[in-house]
Parts: C-alpha cells; structure tokens; sequence
C-alpha cells in the first residue's frame, strides 16, 4: 500500500509542476506582448469559459479577441505576475488552481484574484474554466 501512496504522491507533484511549467509560460510570453502565447495554457474550442467583469465570454477564440480588446498594446499588457498559487489536483484529469494576479503598467497596477479548472486533454493540461476577477 505505501508503494501506491507514492506513485500517487508522485503523480500530483508531477500534475502540479506541470500546471505550474505552464503558468509560467504563459507569464512570460504576456510578459513579451505574446497574447497568442499566453493563450496556449487554454483549451482552445468553442467551449471554453471565462467569466470576468464583463460577464461570460464563450470560446477560445472570442477569448483571445476579448484580451486583443482590452490589451491593445504592450504598455496596456504591463508585466504580469502570479502569486499565491493554490493548486488542487481532483484527480488524474481534473485540477483547481486558485490564486492572485498583479499587472504593473507605467500608469498603475492593477490586480485580482482567480480560479482555474484545468483538465488534460489529449496529453496536455490546459485550462477550460476561468473566472477572474
């Protein structure tokens, strides 16, 4: 039994290091002005779900096109930052991650927190539930 709690232990660190490979890879091609880039954490079909401010935008692509609203520039993007980072494995295909977001611009800083639900799909964990706020 003890060589089963740690293949399982295992299992979760790896899940959690990958979601976190991930974020960070998103970061940084924010961080460059890559919206493409950082939209490649997602789940990338029509049913994708971001909640924000705004309400529901449905769909990888009207997701993408949402932050292309919002962030026409590089100086509108700023540098991003995660922080606090809570991440939940539910199980071998499904996570929760929690955490806080900090967005430094010239003219000011903006931040907020966010859930994730991630689920791995075709050998990928990619996130196909976003609420921040």
């Amino acid at each position: 039994m003890s060589v089963l709690l740690l293949e399982a232990c295992a299992s979760v660190s790896s899940i959690q290091q990958e979601i976190t490979n991930t974020m960070h890879s998103q970061q940084k091609a924010w961080n460059r002005g890559d919206l493409v880039g950082f939209m490649n954490g997602y789940w990338e079909s029509d049913s994708l779900r971001f909640l924000g401010k705004d309400g529901v935008t449905l769909g990888w692509k009207s997701s993408l096109e949402r932050y292309q609203r919002a962030y026409p520039s590089k100086e509108k993007m700023g540098t991003l930052r995660f922080d606090d980072l809570r991440i939940e494995v539910l199980n071998g295909k499904n996570a929760y991650v929690d955490g806080r977001w900090n967005l430094f611009r010239s003219a000011d800083t903006l931040s907020g927190h966010f859930t994730l639900l991630w689920k791995r799909i075709n050998g990928r964990w990619v996130i196909v539930s976003d609420h921040s706020s």
